[in-house]
């Protein structure tokens, strides 16, 4: 983490942005706004009674303004007992009024922010799923689930415990204020001498707290990264015994989160008794003042009362001013995410009832980042119905042509063809439906067998389901799990071994029913009984469908009608597995280094 914070300033029109999304629930938000202003109006009040209750009980003549009388019902004044059983009533009814309006108030204000929430939170979910893949390739998924929660969080704490309170607060300071100038103004002023130690203390505090809790966020941040991480890849942490080096970074990581919480602490710790000290001298002046020139009781208890309404607020408003700056730095974090143009533009709009399977790769060449090129001038053809094996060692570029081919990443030159129609030109999730892919890396996700085959997709039945089971031969495994089909497998299937994963996710490929099937290393996570499952699926499978196949273990595709080798990108080799091997070449040296590794060592 950095250790300077770059100083923010209020962008107004991040806010503008931020009320974007407001604009569904305005009028909560004007409801909010005017319950604030009736507060800021109800604030000095009930001190002004209380002041001439007291001058009625000592005997002083009241003189009640007309919107009092009103409320009075016009009672005689003179009355001392009728008086203050009147007045008490009145502060008993205004009491009950003013804490349902703060309750609604309050209720109000956190329905606008958690709506805004909600509806952010969706947009950003939305944009991440549409990123292209190599985003994702270069953010830490912690960094983009700190985006997603924590930052739109922050965002909701600029209506709830920001703007809107921050207007109530000011209001009801100036409105307080404005009633003891009514009142006294001299009084007021000895009062108010000490406040631009308030002003100062407030601007050096706003800064402070507003630098730490940047580092804080950053903290956060890193905090989610490192965790995802480690939690996702504490299989290699624990086989490697790094457990120690890695909690050890933690443990730094941690110590920056806790040191610039302490820094915000500390800078809290100072403001909170500077203002106390402050009111406790404006009430010295107060009372001295009071005192000095024989002024009335009810005015001194009033002048207190006042005092207090004013530095209630002043002791969080600086708070409240640093959340509206952190939802203000956690919305531009998260404007960023919704900024992201790298996404796959899907501009296509052919939506063919059928596709034939037909792919063709005319000069093709692909860069993850910038310039380096893992594919290069590309170009082959697979006819409908037939099965291509690609082959290489590993980084020759295999899994990258299956990437292209259903658009998870877009081409930097040449065109990919399916069925004499470019791939741009198909909608996206048409083209996609269209492709059955078995990874060679199978993500489960936290549910029931029937949920992870099926994706939740209410149209697939049970029925069917079993049926693609029992034509993989692995219906009988899933019964003998608890639940069978009901049984859930924990996240990333770790309840289930590879080859069983393997398998449930080649049931996925098949019940999509698709066009074109993508293997990727379908067979090389699983022994030899679960491997020969897979290859009776697959031969009946790919006997009416265009298939693309990529294997390490070369004897696995001995049947396909074409063999592509490739190294560095580039395609060395094209035919068929006898052609190849009379040539000599790359496939023969591939295949003899297989064969000797595979020969029994003899004693």
């Amino acid at each position: 983490m950095s250790k300077a914070v770059k100083k923010k300033t209020f962008d107004v029109s991040l806010l503008k942005r931020v009320f974007q999304f407001v604009k569904p629930y305005k009028k909560q938000f004007y409801l909010s706004l005017f319950l604030a202003i009736v507060l800021a109006i109800f604030a000095p009040i009930r001190p002004y009674l209380i002041q001439l209750t007291i001058d009625a009980a000592t005997g002083k003549t009241v003189h009640l303004p007309g919107w009092l009388k009103l409320v009075m019902f016009n009672n005689d004044v003179t009355d001392v007992t009728r008086f203050m059983i009147s007045v008490t009533i009145f502060q008993v009814v205004f009491l009950f009024i003013e804490t349902t309006l703060r309750f609604i108030f309050s209720f109000v204000t956190a329905l606008v922010g958690q709506s805004v929430v909600k509806d952010l939170r969706v947009t950003v979910y939305k944009k991440v799923m549409n990123l292209n893949l190599s985003q994702f390739d270069k953010t830490p998924i912690g960094t983009l689930t700190t985006r997603t929660v924590n930052d739109i969080e922050s965002i909701n704490d600029i209506f709830a415990d920001g703007l809107i309170p921050i207007v109530a607060d000011l209001l009801s300071i100036i409105l307080t204020l404005g009633t003891m100038f009514w009142i006294d103004w001299k009084l007021t002023l000895i009062s108010i001498i000490p406040f631009p130690i308030i002003i100062v203390s407030t601007y050096y505090f706003k800064e402070s707290v507003n630098k730490s809790f940047i580092n804080v966020r950053n903290a956060v941040a890193s905090l989610n990264a490192f965790i995802q991480e480690h939690i996702t890849g504490m299989q290699i942490v624990q086989a490697f015994a790094a457990e120690e080096r890695e909690f050890n970074k933690f443990r730094k990581i941690n110590k920056d989160h806790r040191d610039a919480n302490i820094k915000a602490i500390f800078a809290y710790s100072v403001f909170f008794p500077v203002v106390e000290v402050v009111l406790a001298i404006s009430m010295g002046l107060l009372v001295w003042y009071i005192a000095g020139n024989q002024l009335d009781a009810g005015l001194l208890v009033a002048f207190i009362l006042y005092l207090n309404q004013i530095f209630r607020p002043l002791r969080v408003i600086a708070d409240k001013f640093n959340v509206i700056q952190m939802g203000m730095v956690s919305s531009e974090r998260v404007f960023k995410v919704l900024d992201n143009n790298d996404i796959m533009q899907d501009t296509g709009t052919f939506e063919p009832a059928g596709i034939n399977g037909k792919v063709e790769f005319k000069e093709v060449s692909f860069a993850y980042t910038d310039d380096n090129y893992v594919l290069k001038n590309i170009s082959f053809t697979v006819n409908p119905g037939e099965t291509v094996a690609l082959v290489g060692h590993t980084g020759s570029g295999k899994t990258s042509i299956v990437s292209l081919l259903n658009r998870l990443y877009q081409i930097q030159e040449g065109a990919i063809i399916i069925d004499d129609v470019n791939i741009n030109d198909y909608k996206l999730d048409v083209l996609r439906s269209r492709i059955g892919v078995v990874l060679q890396d199978v993500f489960l996700f936290s549910g029931t067998v029937m949920d992870n085959i099926t994706l939740r997709n209410t149209d697939i039945t049970k029925e069917e389901v079993v049926q693609a089971a029992r034509l993989i031969g692995v219906h009988d495994f899933i019964m003998q799990l608890p639940g069978n089909y009901d049984y859930n497998v924990m996240e990333r299937g770790n309840t289930l071994s590879l080859g069983q994963r393997q398998l449930l996710s080649f049931i996925r490929a098949l019940l999509y029913k698709p066009s074109i099937l993508i293997l990727d290393e379908a067979t090389s996570s699983i022994d030899t009984e679960s491997e020969a499952l897979i290859q009776h699926a697959i031969d009946t499978l790919i006997a009416d469908r265009t298939s693309i196949v990529i294997a390490h273990r070369l004897s696995t595709i001995r049947k396909a009608n074409k063999i592509i080798v490739l190294d560095k990108g580039e395609i060395k080799e094209m035919g068929s597995h006898d052609e190849l091997l009379k040539k000599g070449g790359h496939y023969a040296r591939l295949h003899n280094m297989q064969f000797e590794k595979q020969k029994p060592v003899m004693a």
